[in-house]
C-alpha cells in the first residue's frame, strides 16, 4: 500500500489478500468502535459513512493502478460514480471484504467496477471512474 499517498487517519484498507496488478486486487477493512468517525456519525447509533466505504474501495482501485511502474508517482482522482448502491449498514465489529476491479485505463483516465461485502452480503457496488494526476511539489 505504498504505492499509494494515503495514510494514518485516512488509510481505509488494513492489508490486501489478493492482488492482480493492473487488474484487480481483495483487501480488508476491520471496522472498530475507535474508527475515528463514529465520534459524530451517529453518537449511540455508529454507523460507517456510506462515502468512507467508496474512498475504501476507490484507495484499493488505486493500488491496482499505481503498482505499475508508468503509474508510480501519480494521484487518482476522483472523475465520477456510476450506478453506486448503498445495500447494507456498516457497523463496528463488520469486517468489510472490499474488491476492486479495473476495466478500463487510457490515457491518464480509467473506469472499475468495485464492491464491498460483510459476510459475503454486498454493502456497496458501483462503478468508479478517475484521472490520474501528476504530484505536484516533487
Amino acid at each position: 500500500m505504498e504505492c499509494i499517498p494515503h495514510r494514518y487517519p485516512f488509510l481505509l484498507i488494513d492489508r490486501i489478500i489478493e492482488f492482480e496488478p493492473g487488474k484487480r486486487a481483495v483487501g480488508i477493512k476491520n471496522v472498530t468502535i475507535n474508527e475515528w468517525f463514529f465520534q459524530g456519525h451517529f453518537p449511540g447509533m455508529p454507523i460507517m459513512p456510506g462515502v468512507l466505504i467508496l474512498e475504501a474501495l476507490a484507495q484499493l482501485g488505486a493500488v491496482v493502478v499505481l503498482y505499475s511502474e508508468q503509474n508510480r508517482g501519480k494521484i487518482p482522482v476522483f472523475a465520477g460514480v456510476d450506478k453506486l448502491r448503498f445495500r447494507r449498514q456498516v457497523v463496528p465489529g463488520d469486517q468489510l471484504r472490499l474488491e476492486a476491479e479495473i476495466s478500463k485505463v487510457k490515457s491518464s483516465m480509467g473506469k472499475g467496477v468495485v464492491r464491498a461485502l460483510v459476510d459475503g452480503e454486498v454493502a456497496v457496488e458501483g462503478e468508479v471512474m478517475f484521472a490520474l494526476v501528476d504530484k505536484k511539489g516533487d
